[in-house]
């Protein structure tokens, strides 16, 4: 496998950085992680302008254009032959010296991974998922914007190990008012009343790009979609509950917290969203 550092594509074994690099050191980064479906990457646009917004947040002033950062994407997938895949795209503030000064760094790094995926096994997706809320809450937005997709991950990290210490794969956080925010990776929908409704980015859910395209084509199918703050109360007694991810897609869940989520079963909405998803994902595909 050939992965991208820097203008060079080099073996996987090669792919070096340098411990000094304060991405490794203090998480100080940014990434996006972008589907290639067919020869397609799916909303690849929508994925680079939030990584400027990401890179802007945080005050990396980037080297590159989006341009060049596209080709390089492309350049990655092609060197791997992918048709079909994962795209881990992340851009550390640089090398630097011990200590948290960021001026330290002299230049940002770019590095691409273009690899194959499987996140979950098919008969999740046909049978849902067993989740369960974690004790760890989701960082506070006044701490952290949720709207940044940094390397610092060991909150969401905390939550994936509690959750599978009760046995399953995925973990329900809540923010500190005791709010749904988010899953350990993936965003939140449930359906209620044939409403559709997920927590608003100020809840502590990160801005997804699955999630926003899930809203837009139950909107086009005339679903009702509400942002809105959810408590677990509200999914307990939900019709149906469902996350979005870029890599999960969008698979249903069946229950939270050992309650049995609408029958017990995918749901009707649920089904008909993932089915209008997966027609979209060469649809909305920026061609190698």
């Amino acid at each position: 496998m050939k992965v991208y550092l820097n203008g060079t594509l080099v073996e996987k074994e090669e792919a070096k950085v340098s411990i000094f690099d304060h991405g490794f050191l203090y998480g100080d980064g940014i990434f996006e992680g972008i589907r290639l479906y067919q020869g397609c990457i799916f909303k690849l646009e929508e994925h680079l302008k939030r990584l400027e917004d990401s890179a802007k947040a945080i005050m990396i002033k980037l080297p590159w254009t989006r341009e060049e950062i596209q080709e390089a994407i492309c350049e990655t997938c092609r060197a791997n032959e992918l048709s079909d895949g994962y795209i881990r795209l992340i851009i550390t503030r640089g090398m630097g010296d011990l200590g948290l000064n960021p001026k330290t760094c002299d230049s940002p790094q770019l590095f691409i991974i273009a690899d194959k995926i499987e996140l979950y096994p098919n008969s999740f997706y046909e049978e849902g998922l067993k989740i369960a809320t974690v004790p760890t809450r989701r960082i506070s937005c006044s701490a952290l914007p949720p709207m940044i997709k940094s390397l610092n991950y060991l909150n969401n990290i905390l939550a994936k190990i509690e959750a599978q210490q009760q046995g399953c794969l995925e973990a329900l956080m809540l923010n500190e008012k005791g709010e749904v925010a988010e899953c350990s990776g993936d965003n939140v929908f449930i359906v209620t009343d044939n409403t559709l409704m997920t927590p608003p980015v100020y809840a502590g859910s990160l801005n997804g790009i699955t999630r926003k395209t899930v809203i837009d084509l139950a909107r086009d199918a005339g679903i009702q979609v509400v942002e809105t703050n959810l408590t677990r109360y509200d999914i307990w007694v939900a019709d149906e509950f469902f996350l979005t991810g870029t890599a999960a897609e969008v698979i249903p869940v069946i229950e939270l917290d050992g309650r049995s989520i609408g029958n017990g079963k995918p749901g009707t909405m649920t089904t008909q969203l993932r089915d209008l998803f997966l027609q979209q994902v060469t649809k909305n595909g920026f061609e190698l």
